[in-house]
């Protein structure tokens, strides 16, 4: 099943647009986005495929942590993932 995962790190300092696209570039092959520009944190939404939320989280972590790597952002701590799976996704749309 695919999930969407939110995944955030806070740290000590303001995050630049420069590193921040940087990180937009290296979460794009995992059909992500990133945010946090200006902020005291920097985060990511990536897609990944798993069998349920709780491993899917697993996996997002994997990844935001060696998409900052390659970003070159200091290794702050994850405070924050949030799932959405796509059914959880259908199942909202159906109640609007």
């Amino acid at each position: 099943m695919k999930f969407s995962v939110s995944v955030v790190a806070e740290g000590d300092r303001p995050t630049t647009l420069e590193e921040i696209v940087e990180l937009a570039d290296a979460v794009a092959i995992h059909n992500g986005i990133a945010s946090g520009a200006g902020s005291h944190s920097y985060g990511a939404q990536i897609v990944v495929e798993a069998p349920n939320s709780d491993e899917a989280v697993d996996v997002a972590m994997s990844l935001f942590s060696a998409a900052a790597a390659v970003a070159k952002l200091p290794a702050w701590p994850i405070t924050r993932a949030e799932t959405m799976s796509e059914d959880d996704d259908f199942y909202d749309l159906e109640d609007e």
